[in-house]
């Protein structure tokens, strides 16, 4: 950044240096005819150029890398920090909203550097460069040419503020572009199943037709200063030449000293031209930086604590009166229940009873409003949060498949298992039935959010992926509800041979598949309301018993 600015002040000095050349040019060279000084002056000012094309390069280069370093630094803070977010903030926040604040705010700021320090290391060094020249020839001129600045005041102060405002206006509104975008391609089938393209098409067309009035208003009001600039400028210049086309005609000032001085101011135009669309330019970018600055600001609600207790001993999961509400929508209303370790619990109820918050609150995704939930009698609050999330493995109805190889959604970044490992886990899930016949096997694309992959095949690289964690207590949220008869057969298969001695807490719909658990609990508006085997439910007659019957299983 120094030497950057050190660069842009050379820079902007060479036209204040041009403009006083110009002088004994013509005053000595032009007018009196010492034509042996005009290697000399042509020399200075080729010179003068040639410092102002390499300073020129050399700054832009420097500050393009600092432009694009602090950017990219930016993006990837700010991505680290979303990460560090609980649930509730990504329930209030829109992935498309959240990829907008990551890129499109972070690029607006990154011109700051590429034009709001350039515009006031050389542009401003190249206009005290040029007023100093043009105080020097006279001070009344120069005096002249800048009598109307202060009807700039106003209205560059009232352009900024409404370009404050629609910066903000269109920062929000790109978010929900975005967010519009990021549904439509993600729900493209059920948008082509619908037939929704014209509707879809239609709804983005409304937004990026007020995006884009919005942008044509900023632009407006962006240029406003530059032009009365522009007319300032003009009404300088006129006042110039009446003043000193009077001294000149007159022989009380030189041809000479009145060209370099015209040079200095019009030379001065540009520098002024832009400085005067900086202001603008802030304030889209402060725009920016204020909606990053809140995002920055928002604090982790879910953290661990700052002396964190020893991992427990045991896997004995135990809930008690549990509360929870989403917003002003209550969830759970006093749930307790014990996990025995190294058995197999199953939660059973209605669709929005509770039963998926559970899960979300064992692995602290989010915390409950009243109560506490222990592990071998530590309450999880305080574990750390990464030991505590160590501790459990997941498959859920939908496995999270990224963009990658089937290798890499199995390793998730891991570097330190072995190949014997990897194919252990391979096999125990029966990934290598389908991985065989593939072209590369394991190192086969598994497409966007796995499309590549049956849902069979997605949830056994889930599963591969559990096995591989090899954590104590393993949830299982509806991993077989999606799949045909031969996929669940496999999945059950290896979700068997997993649970063998964890600790295995199980949400199912399908009430066949927990018949053999251990314990079964019941859930029904955030409350449980029978606990026991399959077989002590069924003699009760009570709610679990209604379930079975509903779904005709004896």
């Amino acid at each position: 950044m120094a030497l950057a600015m050190l660069l842009m002040v050379i820079e902007g000095s060479t036209l204040g240096g041009l403009s006083w050349m110009l002088e004994p040019l013509f005053d000595r060279v032009f007018v009196a005819g010492q034509a042996s000084l005009i290697w000399w002056v042509g020399g200075a000012i080729m010179g003068l150029f040639v410092i102002r094309a390499v300073t020129s390069v050399a700054s832009r280069t420097l500050m393009s890398s600092i432009a694009l370093g602090t950017s990219t630094a930016m993006q990837a803070d700010l991505l680290r920090h979303i990460l560090k977010l609980d649930q509730r903030f990504f329930q209030h926040n829109p992935p498309g909203a959240l990829i907008e604040r990551v890129q499109g705010d972070t690029t607006a700021v990154q011109g700051v550097w590429s034009v709001f320090i350039t515009g006031a290391g050389r542009d401003a060094i190249s206009l005290l460069a040029l007023f100093g020249v043009a105080i020097s020839i006279d001070p009344v001129w120069t005096l002249a040419a800048l009598v109307g600045t202060p009807l700039l005041v106003l209205p560059t102060v009232m352009a900024q503020r409404y370009i404050r405002r629609k910066t903000g206006q269109m920062r929000q509104n790109s978010g929900l572009r975005a967010t519009r975008l990021d549904e439509v391609f993600h729900g493209i089938n059920a948008v082509k199943l619908n037939r929704m393209e014209d509707y879809q098409a239609g709804r983005f067309e409304r937004l990026v037709a007020i995006i884009r009035r919005a942008q044509i208003k900023m632009a407006a009001s962006q240029s406003l200063i530059p032009a009365l600039v522009d007319i300032i400028t003009g009404f300088g210049f006129f006042a110039v030449l009446v003043l000193g086309g009077r001294q000149i005609i007159a022989g009380e000032r030189t041809v000479g000293e009145f060209m370099s001085f015209f040079t200095a101011m019009a030379l001065a135009f540009q520098p002024m031209r832009r400085l005067g669309g900086l202001a603008g330019t802030w304030q889209a970018a402060a725009a920016s930086l204020e909606r990053l600055y809140r995002l920055f600001d928002t604090p982790p609600s879910i953290t661990s604590p700052a002396v964190p207790a020893a991992l427990p001993a045991s896997t004995e999961i135990r809930l008690e009166d549990l509360r929870m509400a989403y917003d002003s929508t209550p969830v759970l209303r006093g749930l307790s229940f014990t996990a025995e370790a190294g058995k197999t619990t199953a939660l059973v109820g209605p669709s929005g009873a509770g039963k998926s918050t559970v899960f979300a609150l064992l692995t602290r995704l989010i915390d409950p409003d009243e109560g506490r939930i222990t592990i071998g009698g530590v309450d999880i609050r305080t574990l750390d949060l990464a030991a505590l999330r160590g501790m459990f493995s997941t498959v859920a109805q939908e496995a999270a498949l990224f963009d990658e190889t089937i290798r890499e959604n199995i390793l998730l970044g891991r570097t330190d298992v072995p190949d014997e490992r990897l194919q252990e886990a391979l096999n125990a899930a029966y990934v290598t039935e389908f991985t065989a016949a593939l072209p590369t096997g394991i190192d086969t694309p598994a497409g966007p959010r796995g499309s590549a992959l049956s849902g069979g095949q997605r949830q056994r690289v889930a599963i591969a992926r559990a096995v591989l964690r090899n954590a104590p207590i393993l949830l299982l949220d509806e991993a077989t509800s999606a799949l045909d008869t031969a996929s669940e057969a496999k999945v059950s298969q290896a979700l068997d041979g997993l649970s063998q001695g964890r600790t295995t807490l199980v949400i199912a719909h399908r009430l066949s598949t927990v018949r053999t658990a251990d314990k079964i609990v019941v859930i029904v508006a955030g409350q449980v309301v029978e606990e026991g085997t399959h077989e002590e439910l069924l003699a009760k007659g009570g709610t679990y018993a209604g379930l079975c019957r509903m779904q005709l299983v004896e």
